[in-house]
């Protein structure tokens, strides 16, 4: 899960991270001190969550919530503000919640446990297209994705299919609902992994695959808090 931080004050902006990375250290947290700097990012690199301030210089929050509509997946909006009048403006930008700064430490996290639940409820299925079809398939059909070159490969219980896309944009996409990067090549659907060790990983299936040294031990955390 990818969430993006964006507040001028720097203080706010380092505490804010820091709270985040407390209730969801396996969240990849980006911060940004403009609503220019944003804007940027979000057309390199989209976001699952964005806590995002009203009242900043230049682009201030609304102006850059305006530009959620031109991207191609819309994060969950988390308005941030000291004030409360400006509340009732952002509607228009359909937020999923607000934050206000002087009570962030309480509302935050139960804020974020929500976007979290509402994330899961979201992505129940994948959606591909493969040679002119579009194709919509349960999350819990799906064994693993194998990158190749430019296509990948996705493997489920009662076929596999080919299709043009990146292993980064599909974990992006798949890394709340369970999905674990295990290699450079792979992203296996933990519901399907029997056992793992630091060398390769077995699928209910019995198909075997590497695990590469930089993704052996996030991905056997990973795996050890989904038995438990």
């Amino acid at each position: 899960m990818r969430i993006y931080i964006c507040d001028d004050e720097e203080k706010i902006l380092q505490d804010l991270s820091a709270l985040v990375n407390a209730c969801c250290p396996e969240s990849r947290i980006s911060s940004f001190s403009s609503g220019k700097e944003l804007i940027h990012n979000l057309y390199k690199q989209n976001c699952d969550i964005l806590l995002l301030d009203i009242d900043m210089p230049e682009i201030n929050g609304m102006e850059a919530a305006k530009e959620l509509s031109n991207l191609s997946r819309k994060p969950l909006l988390v308005f941030i503000t000291s004030h409360d009048e400006l509340v009732y403006q952002s509607f228009q930008y359909h937020p999923f919640g607000f934050i206000r700064k002087r009570f962030y430490q309480k509302e935050l996290p139960k804020l974020l446990l929500e976007c979290m639940e509402e994330l899961k409820k979201q992505v129940r299925h994948f959606c591909f297209r493969e040679d002119g079809k579009d194709i919509r398939m349960l999350l819990s059909e799906i064994f693993y994705f194998e990158a190749d070159g430019n296509y990948l490969k996705l493997f489920a219980k009662q076929d596999s299919y080919r299709f043009r896309s990146t292993l980064t944009a599909v974990e992006n996409t798949l890394q709340s609902c369970g999905f674990i990067r295990i290699h450079k090549g792979f992203l296996v659907n933990q519901e399907m992994v029997k056992t793992i060790n630091s060398e390769e990983i077995e699928l209910l299936d019995k198909t075997t695959l590497p695990v590469g040294k930089t993704y052996a031990e996030s991905a056997r955390k990973q795996f050890m808090r989904y038995m438990r």
